[in-house]
C-alpha cells in the first residue's frame, strides 16, 4: 500500500537461543529507503527493498522504508521521521531524489543522502549511476546472435538511456547485417503504450526485443512469449518468466550496490558527488542464459565480458 511506513526487522532470534547481536562498529546507525511507487513491483522497487535486507543482515541495524514518495513535501516529512528514528543514511530510489536531497540535506548535516542518476551537489549527498552502455552492448550481441530474421528491437522508456546505443552497437558488432528497431514509450510505467509498440515491432518481423523499462518490461515479455519470440530481460534476471523466451538478462544489481555503499559509509569512505559503476565493480552482469543459447556462444561472450572488465574495451 502506498504511503505506508514499513519497518523491516530481520534476524529475530529466540531469546534463549542466540542472545543479543551487537551492531557492527562504524558510522552506520540506521538506514532509510524512499521509493516513488512500491517495493512490490518485482523489478526496480523490489531490488531497492532487497538492498535494505542485505544491509540489515550485514550491519545489524534497523532499516526503514516509505513508499509513494513522489513529491518534495512528502519526502521532507519522511526525512524528518527517519531522522527521529536515528537514520543517518538515506537512499532515494530514483533520479528525482537528487534534486530533493540537494535542498533537504542542508538541514540534516549528520545524514548522508544517496540518490540515482542525478547530480549530487552537497557534501552529504551522493548520486549513483550504472554505466549501462556496456550492459546494453552485450545484450545486443546476444539478441543479434539469436535472431532468426536478423531483426532485433529496443523498446525503451527514454532516449537518454545509454543502454539503447549500447544495444545497437552490440547487435551490429555480432551481426553487421542486423536491423535494429528502436521505439520509445516516453514513460517507465505506460504498459498500454509499451504493448502497442511491441506489437508493431513484431508485426515488422522483429523477433528479439529488449524491453528497457522496468515498469513495463514484464507485461511486454508476456506479450512476446505469446508470439513464441524472444527477449533480453532488463534490470533483474527474468529467466523465471520463461527460459524459452528470455535469452538472458542485463542485470543491475542494485541490492549489491546498496550494500557496497553502506559499507563505504560505515567505514567513512563514501564520497560525495556523482559515482558510476560498471561490470568491473561486479554490480552489472548478464543473467542466466536460455538453453536455446549455445554453450560455445556463451563461452565466447563471457570471455569478452571478462576482457571488458579488465581493459574497458568492447568487442569490435
Amino acid at each position: 500500500m502506498l504511503n505506508r511506513f514499513g519497518i523491516i526487522l530481520l534476524c529475530l532470534f529466540l531469546l534463549g537461543a542466540c542472545g543479543v547481536t551487537k551492531k557492527t562498529s562504524g558510522k552506520l546507525q540506521n538506514v532509510g529507503l524512499l521509493v516513488p511507487e512500491t517495493v512490490n513491483d518485482q523489478v526496480w522497487g523490489t531490488k531497492g527493498f532487497k538492498g535494505m535486507l542485505k544491509i540489515q543482515s550485514k550491519f545489524n541495524v534497523e532499516v526503514y522504508y516509505k513508499e509513494g514518495m513522489n513529491s518534495e513535501s512528502v519526502v521532507e516529512r519522511a526525512v524528518k521521521e527517519f531522522d527521529q528514528k536515528g537514520v543517518n543514511l538515506i537512499f532515494g530510489h530514483g533520479s528525482e531524489y537528487a534534486e530533493y536531497f540537494n535542498k533537504i540535506s542542508k538541514d540534516y548535516p549528520k545524514i548522508h543522502f544517496v540518490s540515482f542518476n542525478g547530480d549530487a551537489k552537497n557534501p552529504n549527498t551522493t548520486s549513483l549511476t550504472f554505466k549501462a552502455h556496456a550492459m546494453g552492448f552485450f545484450g545486443g550481441m546476444v539478441a543479434a546472435h539469436m535472431s532468426k530474421e536478423q531483426k532485433v528491437g529496443v523498446l525503451a522508456a527514454y532516449e537518454w538511456q545509454p543502454e539503447i546505443e549500447g544495444f545497437y552497437q552490440g547487435a551490429l558488432a555480432e551481426n553487421k547485417n542486423a536491423q535494429v528497431s528502436i521505439e520509445y514509450v516516453g514513460n517507465w510505467d505506460d504498459e498500454k503504450k509499451a504493448i502497442q509498440l511491441v506489437d508493431r515491432m513484431m508485426e515488422k518481423g522483429v523477433d528479439v526485443i529488449y524491453p528497457a523499462g522496468d515498469g513495463f518490461n514484464v507485461p511486454v515479455i508476456e506479450r512476446v512469449k505469446e508470439r513464441g519470440l524472444y527477449v533480453i530481460g532488463y534490470v533483474s534476471d527474468q529467466s523465471d518468466l520463461g527460459q524459452s523466451t528470455v535469452l538472458t538478462s542485463t542485470i543491475q544489481q542494485v541490492d549489491k550496490l546498496y550494500e557496497k555503499v553502506a559499507e563505504q559509509y560505515n567505514n567513512g569512505k563514501l564520497k560525495a558527488g556523482n559515482l558510476s559503476f560498471d561490470f568491473e565493480d561486479n554490480v552489472i552482469t548478464l543473467g542466466k542464459y536460455s538453453p536455446l543459447v549455445s554453450k560455445e556462444f556463451i563461452k565466447k561472450i563471457n570471455k569478452q565480458i571478462q576482457t571488458y572488465k579488465q581493459t574497458g574495451k568492447l568487442p569490435q
